[in-house]
């Protein structure tokens, strides 16, 4: 960075201190957006996810938004979903996290994410009116999805039960292991269940208004179960492309998180006012990828950019980064977390841009002129998942992007600090093969 925009950094930094005030400017920003999307550099920075829920909180309580939307499998999150709306067995917000149990477990059974899910459930005691949802996007869970449509039909329709029991069955040679599947379907050892899964997608589609009868408790469940189908439909896809490549996976990954975002804002808006929801995940899936090597090298789409795409006008985009301090994550795939050292950030990089400001913690508005003087330009920006390979840092984890084009403000955190995971243990990912990718975005 040069001596002539230095100056620039300090003069539109927004210093972020903890006081109620320092989003105020950000928040004004966001204006009448309907889909703010906030990011995180890596899966376990207590930072990210602590200002994250700040905003996400500030949203809920004073802009009417709705639903929160995270990088997580639509039936563990809709466990959580229940206990914030006070349905459920669960009587604490850590039970309620207990089906997050695929590797890495402290992506969502962490302290951060605990003390949000309990503040969600309390704000809807008190605002029973105002009530906001807890939904996941990915799709990672294909039996557990599979299973959550048997149970729902079960209790209103048994015949049709036991049809979506018959077409499910075919599956059930592979074993629990989607990854088998995919495999065996793609060499042509047997054909496809596509077709069945279709099916009872469309039936449910079908039968919504005879199976709900106007009822709006009767219609979130069937919603639910509608969403299960739709991932094991899509899931289906997503384990047979796997063997093509990471670009193909990838794209049907976020287009399946897109869709289902699309899903839920329909749902929510048939009950009234055009929905307000705020999305969680990593930079990678909600900065733009136009704005990224993942576009216009890797051909490669994502969430944040579907979403602009889809409703230009009412989307904004937060990214978070660091240069340094320490985050939890693993050295491989299903390995032990642990806390580890971020190494300082690579010389033209995003992280060492802003690190260059001098400021613990701030946030840029992106739509400044001098800012986008300063970082619309091409730099590396880290990008740290579940997985962190300190040693091959510049190939597992950098990739080249423009900012200022990528998001609509900025969350720097100078030194940030590992989070505090619920569990010991990393996690089982019981056969649902998570992301391929080696830094597990």
């Amino acid at each position: 960075m040069t001596g002539a925009v230095r100056p620039a950094w300090q003069r539109h930094a927004q210093p972020i201190t903890g006081a109620s005030s320092d989003y105020d400017a950000l928040l004004g920003g966001i204006g009448n957006a309907r889909f703010v999307l906030i990011g995180e550099a890596s899966h376990g920075t207590h930072e990210f996810y602590r200002e994250r829920a700040r905003l996400t909180r500030h949203l809920i309580e004073h802009h009417g938004f709705q639903a929160v939307a995270v990088e997580a499998d639509w039936p563990d999150a809709y466990r959580v979903n229940r206990f914030v709306r006070g349905l459920g067995d669960d009587q604490t917000a850590q039970e309620a996290l207990g089906d997050f149990q695929r590797f890495p477990k402290w992506m969502w059974r962490n302290a951060d994410t605990q003390a949000f899910v309990a503040w969600l459930r309390d704000h809807n005691e008190r605002h029973p009116q105002d009530g906001a949802g807890f939904y996941g996007l990915d799709l990672y869970s294909l039996h557990r999805s599979m299973n959550a449509v048997v149970d729902y039909l079960e209790g209103v329709d048994p015949d049709a039960a036991r049809r979506a029991r018959e077409r499910y069955a075919c599956f059930e040679m592979f074993g629990p292991d989607p990854q088998l599947y995919g495999y065996a379907t793609e060499r042509g050892v047997t054909e496809p269940c596509e077709e069945q899964a279709w099916q009872q997608l469309t039936e449910l589609q079908r039968r919504e208004a005879e199976l709900t009868r106007g009822d709006l408790l009767a219609g979130d469940e069937h919603f639910h179960a509608e969403q299960n189908a739709r991932l094991a439909l899509n899931a289906e896809t997503y384990y047979r492309s796997m063997f093509r490549g990471r670009d193909e996976s990838w794209n049907l990954r976020d287009t399946h998180m897109a869709d289902t975002l699309a899903a839920l804002d329909e749902h929510l808006s048939a009950r009234g006012e055009p929905a307000r929801i705020v999305i969680w995940a990593h930079n990678s899936h909600l900065g733009d990828a136009r704005a990224s090597a993942m576009g216009w090298e890797r051909g490669e789409l994502n969430l944040g950019q579907l979403t602009r795409e889809r409703w230009p006008d009412q989307t904004f985009i937060i990214g978070q980064t660091t240069a340094g301090g320490t985050v939890f994550a693993s050295d491989d795939w299903d390995a032990p977390g642990r806390i580890k050292q971020v190494r300082p950030p690579l010389p033209g990089s995003l992280e060492e841009e802003l690190h260059a400001a001098g400021q613990d913690a701030f946030w840029l508005d992106m739509h400044d002129p001098e800012v986008q003087a300063a970082l619309g330009e091409g730099h590396l920006q880290r990008f740290i998942g579940v997985i962190y390979r300190p040693d091959t840092e510049r190939w597992s984890h950098y990739v080249h992007t423009r900012p200022a084009a990528m998001y609509d403000a900025v969350l720097h955190f100078d030194m940030t600090t590992a989070l505090s995971p619920l569990d010991a243990t990393p996690g089982d990912d019981g056969g649902e093969l998570p992301e391929t990718y080696p830094t597990g975005e």
